[in-house]
């Protein structure tokens, strides 16, 4: 009897069970049916909307097309170019802060500075529209320069400080290539201000002074490990010497050993260590090349800027969509109007 109702009971127990997860089963489906029905609803109910304003919006559209194609045509053409630069001694910061002075110059229409500035006349200087500098993003600059800063710290330092934490304060100024775009009315004005903004950071004279004391040093290092390697060349010739007349006794018949297995590890070790000095010879002739100048010029202005176009910078393209924009606010705050009066009935 009492194994009768021990089944009973777990019988009963299964049965809530599956009761169980056939609701939660049956809730989470209705729970995404629901989503999908409200995602549905939404779009009827743009749908409906866009049915019942189509014209108001059109006209709107079409009353910021013409606008925008008749102030498309008064405008004049805009041309633009770019700089890429690599700057040197942490001057990028300095870099940014001319290039913003510039365009503000630009938003100020201070014409007089820029012609100043750039050695321009004033009407060439009034062609200026904007000055901007950008970093040319890459993740390889971040990872150098992280693996630099490893290399430059403890043990300690490194566990404490990850490479997420280092990306983390990597700012724009620190990325090795830099992008400067001037944007103007005239095709032809860009190769007048490259030399311009690039010796307006070179002649500072902090940059200036680190730019000299970076080669003094190069330099310096540069002629100890030619040094160094001459050195290496003259006691090779030494022990060359001394392996000549090793083997001109061992073939007199003395078996006299001047230096054995360590004089060929001395050999070794000779070879090891010109070949390190070389290595950093050619590293040095990288610095150099790089450290040469505060900012070194990768690519320069073009002599004849490429037009801005695009249906982005469109005039007609933009007004277009702002005065649709511009109805379909107005009719939402209208049908926001109408709710919130019902709503207080």
């Amino acid at each position: 009897m009492s194994t009768n109702q021990k089944n009973n009971e777990e019988e009963v127990d299964l049965g809530s069970l599956f009761t169980i997860i056939g609701k939660a089963f049956k809730n989470f489906f209705n729970f995404i049916g629901s989503i999908f029905k409200g995602i549905f609803h939404f779009i009827i109910t743009i749908l409906i909307f866009l049915k019942e304003n189509i014209v108001k919006i059109g006209v709107a559209m079409l009353i910021g097309a013409v606008v925008g194609v008749f102030i498309e045509v008064k405008t004049p053409k805009r041309y633009g170019s770019d700089l890429l630069v690599n700057p040197n001694f942490k001057s990028s910061r300095q870099l940014y802060n001319n290039i913003n002075y510039y365009n503000d110059l630009v938003k100020q229409k201070d014409t007089a500075g820029l012609a100043k500035t750039f050695n321009l006349d004033k009407n060439t200087a009034a062609t200026l529209k904007k000055f901007t500098i950008e970093p040319v993003r890459t993740e390889n600059d971040i990872i150098n320069s992280y693996n630099d800063f490893i290399l430059k710290v403890d043990t300690t330092t490194v566990k404490s400080y990850t490479y997420d934490d280092f990306k983390t304060s990597f700012t724009d100024y620190d990325y090795k290539v830099h992008r400067i775009n001037v944007i103007s009315e005239k095709n032809n004005v860009f190769e007048k201000l490259g030399n311009i903004i690039i010796s307006s950071v070179e002649k500072n004279n902090y940059f200036d002074r680190k730019k000299e004391l970076s080669n003094e040093n190069l330099n310096r290092t540069d002629s100890i490990y030619r040094q160094n390697i001459s050195q290496l060349d003259s006691l090779r010739k030494v022990y060359m010497q001394v392996m000549i007349e090793e083997a001109k006794k061992q073939s007199n018949g003395t078996s006299i050993d001047l230096g054995g297995e360590k004089r060929t590890t001395k050999e070794l070790e000779l070879f090891e260590t010109n070949r390190k000095i070389n290595y950093n010879l050619k590293e040095i002739a990288n610095e150099k090349a790089n450290k040469y100048e505060v900012i070194n010029v990768i690519s320069n202005f073009q002599p004849i800027g490429y037009e801005i176009k695009g249906v982005t910078k469109n005039y007609g393209f933009l007004l277009a969509l702002l005065g649709a924009g511009f109805v379909v606010l107005i009719l939402l705050l209208k049908q926001l109007n109408i709710y919130l009066n019902n709503y207080k009935k």
